[in-house]
C-alpha cells in the first residue's frame, strides 16, 4: 500500500513500543519486590511499637517500685535513727517502733520481688527489641537498594522513551490531519492499537477473520483509500 499508510503503520508501531515501555516502567519486577519490603517494614514498625509500649509500660512500674522502695527505706532508715536514742522513748513506743521498722522492711522486700518479677518479664522485651531494629534496619538496606535499581531501570526506560517519541512525532508529522485524527480517535478506545494490517484473511488487530465478500471489496480498492476491520472497526492497511 502506498504512503501515507506505510507511515501510519510505523506510527503504530512507535506507539505500541512507547506502550510497551510505560507498562514496563509500571510492571518492573523491583518495584513489587520494594512494595513487598516496604508492606514488611509497615509491619515490623507496628509490631516493634507494640513491644515498646509494653517495655515503656514496665518502666514505668518499675520506676513507681522503686520511689515505693526508696520511701520504704527512707522511712525504716528514719525510724532505726530514732531508735538508736532509745532513751528518749518508752517501751511501748520502741515495740511500735520496731513494728513499723519489720513492716517497712517486708514492705521494701515485697516491693523488690515485684521489681526482679519486671526485670525478667522485660529482658525477653528487650531481646526482641533489639531483633526487630536489627530486621529493620537490613531491610532499609533491602529497599534502598531497590530503590537505586529502579532508579537505573527507569533511566534507561525514559532515554527510550524519549528517543522513541521523538521518532514517532517526526513520523506522525508526514500523515494527513483527519487520517492522523481518526487513528488517534481508535487508538483511544482500542486497546493503543488504532491500525492494523490485513495480514492473509484477518485483521491482525483483533486476530479476527474477514468475509470473503469483505476481501474481495478490499482488494479492489484504490491503492490510496484504506479499509475499515468490519470486526473492530480499526483502520486496516492493506
Amino acid at each position: 500500500m502506498a504512503e501515507p499508510f506505510d507511515t501510519l503503520m510505523q506510527v503504530q508501531l512507535h506507539d505500541t513500543t512507547l506502550d510497551q515501555l510505560r507498562h514496563r516502567m509500571d510492571a518492573l519486577p523491583e518495584r513489587a519486590e520494594l512494595l513487598e519490603v516496604e508492606r514488611r517494614r509497615t509491619a515490623l514498625t507496628a509490631a516493634t511499637a507494640e513491644v515498646r509500649a509494653q517495655v515503656d509500660d514496665l518502666t514505668a512500674r518499675q520506676r513507681s517500685l522503686e520511689d515505693r522502695i526508696a520511701a520504704a527505706a527512707a522511712r525504716r532508715h528514719e525510724i532505726e535513727q530514732r531508735m538508736r536514742s532509745a532513751l528518749a522513748y518508752a517501751p511501748r513506743d520502741l515495740e511500735a517502733m520496731d513494728h513499723e521498722v519489720g513492716q517497712l522492711a517486708a514492705r521494701q522486700a515485697q516491693f523488690e520481688e515485684e521489681e526482679i518479677i519486671l526485670l525478667e518479664e522485660e529482658e525477653p522485651l528487650d531481646v526482641a527489641l533489639a531483633e526487630h531494629q536489627t530486621t529493620l534496619e537490613g531491610l532499609g538496606a533491602e529497599a534502598s537498594r531497590f530503590e537505586a535499581a529502579i532508579a537505573e531501570v527507569e533511566a534507561g526506560i525514559r532515554d527510550s522513551i524519549a528517543s522513541e517519541e521523538a521518532q514517532r512525532t517526526a513520523c506522525a508529522a508526514g500523515l494527513p490531519t483527519d487520517l492522523a485524527e481518526r487513528y488517534e480517535r481508535l487508538r483511544s478506545h482500542l486497546g493503543g492499537v488504532g491500525a492494523a494490517r490485513l495480514v492473509g484473511d484477518h485483521c491482525d488487530g483483533c486476530h479476527l477473520t474477514l468475509s470473503s465478500v469483505e476481501l474481495e471489496r478490499i482488494r479492489h480498492l484504490p491503492p490510496d483509500e484504506y479499509a475499515t476491520c468490519t470486526q473492530c472497526d480499526r483502520i486496516l492497511v492493506h
